[in-house]
């Protein structure tokens, strides 16, 4: 489970996170969304342990994060969006270094790294140096990373980042079972279309504050929109896409070599 009461968290003068209340239940896939900036990362990181609030509590597993963070990070699975890895290691030596840092020993240690490793499908590449992956290798050596330990709260920012369409496709359906089996579940993803295929329930953010709560089918009917896309851009006031692309148009130009009312060859 994870649980926050009055969240927030400031950098200086600036606000970041505030009073941020959220619950997420087990079994639930919660997609946490807001646009660039909104305080959805720095959210995870308080969450995670990384950063410390400055005020309010949050409780991950039953554990509140800042007097407990051993135990609520040894109940926790992150893959962060932009995450740094070990590129003189091999996928094998990182997830092998991971198990060990999670009590994972010997034998279990070799087979979970086997195991994850086949499951997407770079078990061929488990002793090439990281430095050596493509994108989208590395991301699934993040989310082996991420399960190592088999965790009963999963913070996913940007999961499906690089990945190709097998293996997008293997993490989401990973997940729904993941949830079935009563794990808890924070999503954070700009690929929308994803976000409500999967999500049992969403919560979106901006400056820092939440601002609607519920399922896709509720948020859209609450704006009067016909999807959650447009119901996302209602909410945090993005411009009309088409009028921001005609913008775009206008500021650059005709094409070269083309005259007015003559199409460019």
């Amino acid at each position: 489970m994870i649980e926050t009461v009055q969240l927030t968290r400031a950098f200086g003068a600036m606000t970041v996170v505030k009073d941020l209340d959220l619950r997420v239940g087990p079994g639930e896939i919660l997609g946490f969304l807001g646009p660039n900036g909104a305080g959805k990362s720095t959210t995870v990181k308080m969450l995670t342990g990384m950063i410390k609030p400055t005020s309010g509590t949050a409780r991950v597993a039953g554990f509140d994060v800042r007097k407990d963070p051993m135990e609520a990070k040894k109940r926790l699975g992150y893959v962060p969006e932009d995450g740094a890895l070990y590129e003189t290691l091999t996928a094998a030596e990182y997830l092998t270094m991971v198990a060990h840092l999670r009590g994972i020993q010997g034998d279990l240690a070799e087979r979970k790294v086997a195991e994850l490793l086949g499951l997407f499908d770079i078990l061929d590449a488990r002793d090439q140096r990281l430095s050596q992956h493509s994108k989208g290798m590395k991301q699934k050596v993040l989310i082996s990373a991420a399960l190592m330990s088999n965790p009963e709260v999963l913070f996913l920012d940007e999961p499906l980042n690089g990945l190709d369409a097998n293996a997008a496709l293997v993490v989401k359906q990973l997940l729904r079972e993941l949830a079935s089996e009563g794990r808890t579940i924070l999503f954070c993803s700009h690929i929308l279309e994803v976000v409500e295929r999967i999500c049992t329930r969403i919560v979106i953010i901006d400056k820092g504050r939440k601002i609607v709560e519920g399922s896709p089918e509720h948020i859209a009917a609450e704006t009067g929109a016909g999807n959650l896309e447009e119901a996302f851009a209602r909410l945090t006031g993005v411009r009309d896409a088409g009028d921001v692309t005609r913008d775009l148009l206008s500021a650059l130009g005709p094409q070269h070599g083309a005259t007015r009312g003559e199409p460019s060859p």
